[in-house]
């Protein structure tokens, strides 16, 4: 099929008004075609589940090469965890992998559960609070911080990179651009660490391990210091909140996980499929391949929309619902195959955490006004104020 018959949209996904809410024009998108030609990007767009998925799962022909939809910063993560394929991709994620693994962090469980459930208990103290930094960041602000193993001097500026770092992998437009510098900031700070300067038998600790062991290259450092400590962050400070916030506004989903707190991690898991903290990355394909009919040649810059493929219709039914009910196992917001979110296990952990600690204790909750954060790749709130809450009565 010719371009000028496929499937094309002059939509640019990345103005503030679609940020602001895209699940419209991914409709729109999905409606059109398996393939969207994207004028204004030069790159098409895969706006299906299946689509999406057969993409994640044939990483020689949808290469991470090209995670970023910019060249400039595709240079700038070439040889990193997320931008790197296998035998790389693997020796990088292998550093850290036995201690992201499900049964390791079995060990923090209680441990983060006391946390979350201090956190909580004095922050409802108040009469009135912040869920995205009294809750959404200051929980994951402890707990990466202390498995990571960053210096103090870190913390003031950590939250700005880890937004920098996502917000970069977009399209060089105004936004990315602008993020470029605290990117700069970022990378040169860390580069003065070494592993003395992180705590003992931490994972920052381990990255240098590795490196002392022959396992990677020195130079591997402080990108996987970056990747981890960033995605460990953003993301998860982003799945909470938009977590309460749902929550909040649908009063009887969240009467269904009070009542059995056993379905806790099947709601978060539609949490994630129904407001996906990461929409979307980018591939960049290796060889001719064909999705939909269409043949996308070698170097072909593909947008992988999770948000979209979380609501497509042709995969769930009433997708536009959120319905905790569901058990969506197989939402794409994690990714899937090697390139899968390596972290999951602790990001499900850490909201799983608060959220049962709100579950004990919170009945309904009165919402202000939320402030949607508005990056290239993240979906989150800046802000969801609470003005008050109706207790449970235990």
């Amino acid at each position: 099929m010719t371009l000028t018959h496929a499937p094309h949209s002059d939509v640019d996904l990345f103005v503030d008004d679609i940020l602001y809410d895209p699940y419209p024009t991914y409709r729109e998108l999905r409606d059109a075609g398996s393939a969207v030609y994207l004028t204004q990007l030069d790159a098409w767009a895969l706006p299906r589940y299946d689509d999406i998925r057969s993409a994640l799962r044939d990483w020689k022909t949808f290469s991470s090469a090209g995670i970023a939809l910019n060249d400039v910063v595709n240079e700038i993560l070439t040889g990193t965890v997320i931008a790197a394929d296998p035998p790389e991709h693997d020796t990088l994620r292998s550093v850290l992998s036995d201690r992201l693994a499900p049964r390791a962090l079995r060990d923090l469980q209680n441990d983060i559960a006391a946390r979350a459930d201090t956190l909580v208990e004095t922050v409802l103290r108040k009469e009135s609070f912040d869920v995205v930094a009294d809750l959404a960041t200051a929980f994951p602000m402890a707990v990466v911080f202390d498995l990571i193993g960053l210096p103090e001097a870190a913390r003031p500026n950590m939250l700005r990179w880890a937004d920098a770092t996502f917000d970069v992998c977009g399209p060089l437009n105004a936004r990315a651009q602008s993020a470029l510098s605290a990117i700069g900031e970022m990378f040169d700070w860390l580069g003065t660490l070494d592993a003395k300067d992180l705590k003992p038998d931490s994972m920052g600790r381990a990255i240098f391990d590795a490196a002392d062991d022959g396992r990677i290259k020195r130079e591997s450092c402080i990108p996987l210091l970056a990747a981890y400590t960033s995605a460990g962050m953003d993301t998860t400070i982003n799945a909470i909140a938009n977590a309460v916030h749902l929550f909040a506004t649908h009063p009887d989903q969240w009467d269904l996980v009070c009542a059995d707190p056993s379905i806790l991690p099947a709601a978060f898991n539609e949490v994630l499929r129904y407001d996906a903290p990461v929409q979307v990355f980018g591939r960049r394909t290796t060889t001719d391949v064909t999705v939909g009919g269409l043949r996308l040649e070698p170097g072909t810059e593909v947008l992988i929309l999770y948000g979209s493929g979380n609501r497509d219709d042709r995969h769930y039914a009433e997708p536009d619902c959120f319905d905790v009910t569901r058990r969506p196992t197989d939402h794409l917001t994690f990714g899937y195959a090697t390139h899968a979110c390596a972290g999951q296990a602790l990001a499900k952990l850490e909201a799983h955490a608060v959220l049962g600690a709100l579950a004990k204790r919170v009945r309904r909750f009165e919402l202000g006004e939320p402030t949607r954060h508005l990056n290239n790749v993240t979906r989150g709130l800046s802000s969801l104020p609470v003005l008050g809450f109706e207790p449970r009565v235990r």
